[in-house]
């Protein structure tokens, strides 16, 4: 290479250099100013009245109140800086600052943000960081507090974690110092603004119609259904869809860490626990509620995830008159779930006989969907089993339907076949009870490939 060529080619990268260093100085000039015009609108409005009046008055009285002082700003600015910072002292005062353009965007399913400075979103099952920061830590930090706040849950040094919601259903987790070494930590995990139904899984790719089929009769002739799978693999969108399959006649009562479910139905009744206040007290825990809702006289109880000693209570549930009832629980397959509800249940602290924790789970749970989210970032059932009872200590199951992988094709995406396995499951005689009728080919003759996608 020429000595001109190399000199050209050092001059333009310190060129890059030297605008890539302007833009950042302009971008944390924009920061400061609108951390200082953000204070002269909450001096210049009485945000208690603010958030009383309707909604449209209210906007109208932030937006001409930001105006006013962006003009009186002496920083000269472009028009699209002026539009941008109004903007976005609007989603301060009223919203969640840097992370209300994220949570309109539908194409984006979760927001995982790391430290002031890292925010990554989640964009068709891929992770990509993007150019949104906040301020600080103590900005970050007050956006927690009022995610945490908002639904009753506090967050600060003596309880530096919490699990809470978004008014849309949306799952946000937090986790600041000194638990996280590199600065606040936030999760979300947004909810679709229209609930998936199983059309649209059958459409993305999910599962097969025939195994939608299935799972609707189960559903209807009362199964009991443990959905597994590990974080993230879509069990809760999955259990939603499950259970708009319930008749509207059934009182439903619903049992969750955070509630997240969307039921269709109309009697339903939602239950969530509640952590321990400053003073360590008041606790509510998920078993305490499951046991209460034994009591509320419901036709079904869905309990959003099983992770504890309330296992036990569970299965007894389903045990004395509450069939039809769903749950899920984290696990990699769908012989480690029951292995994992055989451990929760010995937290019950009872000292209950293997064998005899082994005749509860056959006898209660049906139906087991694994659940799995592929390489390509897709989620779909893999497996539906069913429970066939106890053949000495082991408790037996066979497979109905299996997705098998056949490859990946030239965009990266997973291609592969879900259909029945040629097992006729050994329930179908109660779904007939039931009056459902499934056709007899519907279980296929044991070829996989019948049920492509």
């Amino acid at each position: 290479m020429s000595l001109r060529a190399r000199l050209g080619g050092a001059s333009q990268a310190a060129q890059l250099r030297s605008d890539s260093g302007r833009d950042l100085q302009r971008d944390m000039a924009l920061q400061e100013m609108k951390a200082r015009i953000h204070y002269k609108v909450i001096e210049s409005l009485d945000l208690s009245v603010l958030t009383s009046t309707q909604d449209g008055q209210a906007n109208t009285e932030l937006e001409e109140a930001i105006r006013m002082v962006v003009e009186a700003e002496p920083e000269p600015m472009t028009l699209p800086e002026r539009e941008a910072l109004a903007k976005e002292i609007k989603n301060e005062v009223m919203g969640l600052g840097p992370l209300e353009p994220l949570l309109a965007d539908d194409s984006i399913s979760e927001i995982l943000v790391n430290g002031y400075s890292k925010v990554y979103v989640e964009r068709g099952g891929r992770l990509e960081r993007i150019p949104v920061r906040f301020r600080n830590d103590e900005h970050l930090l007050k956006i927690i507090d009022k995610i945490a706040s908002g639904v009753g849950r506090r967050i600060d040094e003596s309880s530096p974690m919490v699990d809470a919601r978004l008014a849309d259903g949306s799952r946000v987790n937090a986790v600041i110092p000194p638990l996280a070494l590199d600065g606040p930590a936030l999760s979300i995990r947004k909810f679709a603004r229209d609930p998936l139904k199983v059309d649209d899984l059958v459409r993305l790719g999910s599962f097969s119609a025939q195994t939608a089929k299935f799972l609707e009769a189960s559903v209807k002739a009362r199964l009991n259904m443990l959905i597994s799978g590990g974080t993230g693999t879509g069990k809760t969108t999955l259990l939603n869809v499950l259970s708009s399959f319930i008749p509207h006649r059934d009182r439903i009562v619903t049992i969750e860490d955070s509630a997240e479910l969307q039921m269709q139905q109309e009697h339903v009744v939602r239950l969530e626990t509640r952590p321990p206040n400053i003073e360590g007290l008041g606790e509510v825990a998920m078993r305490d509620l499951v046991k209460n809702a034994l009591r509320m006289r419901p036709d079904r109880i869905v309990v959003g995830e099983v992770r504890g000693g309330e296992a036990l209570d569970m299965m007894q549930a389903m045990n004395t008159g509450h069939d039809g009832s769903l749950t899920t629980v984290h696990a990699n397959s769908a012989r480690d779930a029951i292995s994992r509800l055989e451990t929760m249940i010995s937290m019950a602290g009872l000292e209950i006989p293997d064998k005899a924790i082994r005749q509860q789970i056959a006898s209660a749970i049906q139906i087991v969907i694994q659940v799995s989210r592929l390489a390509d970032g897709s989620r779909r059932v893999t497996s539906v089993q069913e429970l066939t009872g106890m053949e000495g200590d082991t408790l037996t199951m066979q497979e109905i339907f299996r997705f098998q992988q056949t490859g990946v094709d030239e965009r990266g995406r997973v291609v592969g076949h879900f259909g029945p396995t040629g097992i006729r499951p050994r329930w179908s005689d109660r779904i007939a009870a039931f009056g459902i009728d499934l056709e007899a080919d519907l279980f296929g003759g044991g070829d996989p490939a019948r049920g492509a996608l």
